[in-house]
């Protein structure tokens, strides 16, 4: 029997820990948080000082059982799970749950899963920090509070199933707020005017040189002037410039800069980013991967220094230590970095991929500057006022560009010419002058990597709340992500060359992004809602204040419930004042008259999405209704594109034709949501439907899956005398037994499940029905635990209420007929 038995909130971290601790040493997971906030009501008791009513997760129950005996056989727990508040948390849960005090469990905690830390840590314990704990209560209780009442709120006043969120409504606004500026901004053109110079050089050899004029030109008419001015000019040096410049290392990773690279350089999404770093600090490759500090520990600058010694030399060492720019920092205290200074860490690509970026800017960090001579060349022409300048820059010393490419610097796209051997007074030739027009864009769609930055630099969020804000918008469908093609212009260029100048024009794309975000109506019309009712909570400087107040109370220098009941009074009773005062938002526009039937049509926001509507709700004869394409909005949709939709929305979006009846098969959206459809309404034979399965898309289905939903419901086999078919319903995938219903998991594919996997199922939902089951008097009339556990009578498919001081055991078929009768 071991002694000591720790705790950590996972298996990869359980089973890395065990290595570094003897045999006196059990190590069990708990796998995350073992209970939250009751999802009944609110799950907070406002009247008892916003007392939260944790309640421990079902599926938790067996966890917590294993855990109990464990502890009951050792002598002492330690309770290992990470540094951030959000680990305190979990710590508190898991000592409240347990029964674990000061006398009997110890807290420990690491940044780094090595051996070294490992020890340090048990040698170093402390209890739980209750301010950390409050401060993530804080956090969770008020983004409780917020999302249940404006959920409902807007499930009345803009659309049903709509919810939103603290933090997340600040983000859909920041999406939002630049879209509007792009639509609201004017573009205008300009010239850009270019050169290309020939000369001898001492060795009389031919040497060229481009340089660009030294002013923007606002029209044509100045463009083409500067170029015949260039026709009639001499060109000369007038002037060589030489200036010692030096560029420094980038700061060590936190959270937000490993996201914004790793998306840069390898198109990472923000979580995809976060699951890998998981992985390397559950494996005891990197640090800590939640943090928003530069700090590097001194042993940490030590282990760079001999490396760096030993493979590149002392001239390339430089030792820094970086300040936290973030305010309230308040995770890790130190910056991402590799426990060791090796290499090759995983078989995983992606896994070492990210590990090389995470170990080369670590060490980078501590490395020499690179220094570079930049030279500037001014050339003037004899007939102009207008100087073209010519500039490059040489690499003098690579320093830390060793190991960080040069290529690898952020924004380092602009074109490095090597300058020739020129000198001041140098004749030149020109071989060509250009007048290219060039139209300014606006700000850039927001990609994860830039709104991660965004919010970091309003203070909007913590480092491990960016993933999550990010996944829960484009969840919600608040947002999308896409490509946008841009906007087709056509831009003229003027050449001189060979003494004749031409005109000629180009072909253009303007404003061509890949895969930005774009708010959908939705988004739109519930932030435009927000920003009506509820200025504060879409309020940039606000939401940066609610995180201030946050790490106050993680500091010890404010009481959680104050800090909430400052903000929940009057947020409550603005959700009472909108509630009864404001009017449902349909973002409703009108396009115009459909000259088939000479009624209105209108797009809007309707129950299941954006739709387009013809006539009105108060006629006699009912409206009809189209869906919007995905690309669609009912801001820019035209009268034209709306009444296309009703010639295609009837069959959906094609997708081919099924091989065997050689009927069309389409995707579309129905009335309790997307289907497959087989053959169309103007057929003799009915069409055939099929729902699709979670994860599959209208817009992105292929023809064969759609085919392979058509062979559900499909016979597994049997079990206990009767047939077990698999299929999919209206509320998604099941089995059917005996006459009953059982619902697949997550993880099943009806598609693939076997029958063995189908009757584990069944046995499954067959125990947790009998363990439901209090007292049975017929098939029709059952006394059972409702979902949340209390005595109910369910009769005939209908439930009604008992007293709670029933007494089962008592309680006759007779009562039960009453009770359900009165």
């Amino acid at each position: 029997m071991s002694k000591n038995l720790v705790i950590v909130e996972s298996p990869a971290k359980a089973k890395t820990i065990k290595k570094y601790l003897g045999d006196d040493f059990e190590v069990k997971s708990s796998y995350g948080h073992i209970r939250d906030l009751s999802k009944k009501n609110l799950g907070v008791n406002i009247e008892k000082n916003y007392l939260p009513d944790y309640i421990i997760d079902e599926e938790k129950k067996k966890i917590i059982k294993e855990l109990k005996d464990a502890v009951k056989k050792a002598e002492i727990t330690w309770l290992a799970s990470d540094e951030d508040r959000e680990g305190e948390a979990i710590a508190w849960h898991l000592a409240e749950v347990l029964g674990l005090k000061e006398k009997n469990a110890k807290r420990i905690v690491f940044n780094e899963i090595t051996k070294t830390a490992i020890q340090k840590a048990v040698e170093n314990p402390r209890w739980i920090d209750y301010n950390l704990v409050n401060a993530q209560q804080a956090r969770r209780v008020l983004d409780r509070l917020v999302g249940f009442e404006l959920s409902e709120l807007l499930w009345k006043k803009v659309k049903g199933a709509t919810s939103a969120g603290r933090v997340q409504s600040v983000a859909v606004k920041l999406i939002v707020d630049r879209e509007n500026e792009i639509k609201t901004f004017k573009s205008t053109s300009s010239y850009k005017i270019t050169a290309e110079f020939e000369f001898l050089t001492d060795k009389k050899q031919k040497a060229q040189l481009k340089a660009e004029a030294n002013i923007k030109i606002d029209n044509k008419k100045d463009a083409i002037k500067i170029l015949e001015e260039f026709k009639e000019s001499k060109f000369t040096v007038s002037d060589i410039k030489v200036k010692a410049t030096k560029r420094s290392p980038a700061a060590p990773f936190t959270t937000s800069t490993l996201q914004q690279e790793a998306s840069r350089k390898f198109g990472f999404s923000v979580s995809r980013t976060m699951t890998l770093a998981q992985k390397l600090y559950e494996n005891g490759k990197i640090t800590y991967m939640r943090t928003d500090s530069t700090n590097l520990s001194n042993d940490a600058i030590g282990k760079c220094k001999n490396y760096i010694e030993t493979n590149f030399g002392e001239k390339y060492l430089n030792i820094r230590q970086y300040k936290t720019k973030v305010k309230g920092a308040q995770e890790a205290h130190e910056a991402i970095r590799p426990t060791e200074m090796k290499i090759k860490v995983s078989t995983d690509a992606n896994e070492q991929k990210l590990y090389e970026l995470i170990f080369n800017r670590t060490l980078a960090s501590q490395m020499s500057d690179a220094s570079f001579d930049k030279t500037t060349i001014t050339i003037d022409a004899s007939k102009s006022e207008t100087e073209l300048i010519a500039t490059a820059e040489v690499l003098k010393f690579d320093g830390f560009l060793r190991i960080y490419n040069y290529t690898d610097i952020e924004n380092e796209d602009e074109e490095n010419q090597v300058i020739p051997a020129v000198k001041k007074g140098q004749n030149l030739d020109l071989q060509r002058a250009t007048a290219l027009e060039k139209y300014t864009n606006p700000s850039a769609r927001y990609s994860e990597a830039s709104l991660v930055r965004k919010l970091e630099e309003l203070g909007i969020g913590r480092p491990s709340t960016y993933a999550p804000i990010i996944s829960t918008i484009l969840k919600r469908a608040y947002v999308i992500k896409s490509n946008i093609d841009g906007t087709p212009v056509k831009i003229n260029e003027i050449t001189l060359k060979a003494g004749k100048i031409t005109e000629k024009e180009k072909q253009d794309t303007k404003g061509k992004e890949k895969n930005k975000f774009i708010p959908t109506d939705v988004g739109s019309i519930v932030t435009g809602f927000l920003a009506e009712h509820f200025t504060n909570i879409v309020d940039y400087d606000f939401t940066a204040t609610v995180e201030k107040d946050f790490d106050e109370i993680a500091e010890g220098q404010a009481e959680w419930t104050k800090i909430i009941d400052k903000f929940y009074k009057n947020f409550h009773t603005n959700i009472q004042d909108t509630m009864e005062q404001a009017v449902k938002v349909t973002g409703e526009r009108l396009l115009g008259i459909d000259k088939e039937s000479g009624k209105n049509v209108y797009a809007k926001l309707a129950k299941y999405g954006p739709v387009v509507q013809i006539g009105e709700t108060t006629d006699k004869e009912k409206p009809k209704f189209a869906s919007l394409k995905k690309e669609q909005s009912i801001e820019t949709l035209t009268l034209e594109d709306a009444l296309k939709l009703f010639n295609e929305d009837r069959n959906g979006r094609p997708l081919g034709i099924e091989p065997k009846s050689k009927r069309p098969v389409f995707a579309r959206i129905a009335k309790y949501g997307p289907i497959i459809q087989i053959g169309t309404y103007d057929d003799e034979e009915k069409p055939q439907f099929a729902n699709l399965l979670k994860g599959q898309n209208i817009d992105t289905i292929t023809l064969q899956e759609a085919l392979n939903l058509f062979t559900l419901p499909k016979d597994l086999g049997e079990y206990e005398g009767k047939n077990v078919v698999v299929g999919i319903g209206r509320f998604g995938p099941y089995v059917r037994h005996n006459n009953k219903f059982v619902s697949l998991k997550k993880t099943d594919n009806p598609l693939e499940i076997t029958l063995e996997r189908a009757i584990e199922l069944i046995n499954e939902k067959a125990e947790a029905d009998n363990k439901k089951l209090l007292k049975e008097f017929s098939k029709d009339l059952k006394i059972i635990k409702d979902r949340w556990g209390k005595p109910t009578i369910f009769y005939k498919k209908k439930y009604y209420k008992l007293a709670k001081d029933a007494d089962i055991e008592k309680i006759t078929e007779e009562d039960c007929m009453k009770i359900i009768n009165d």
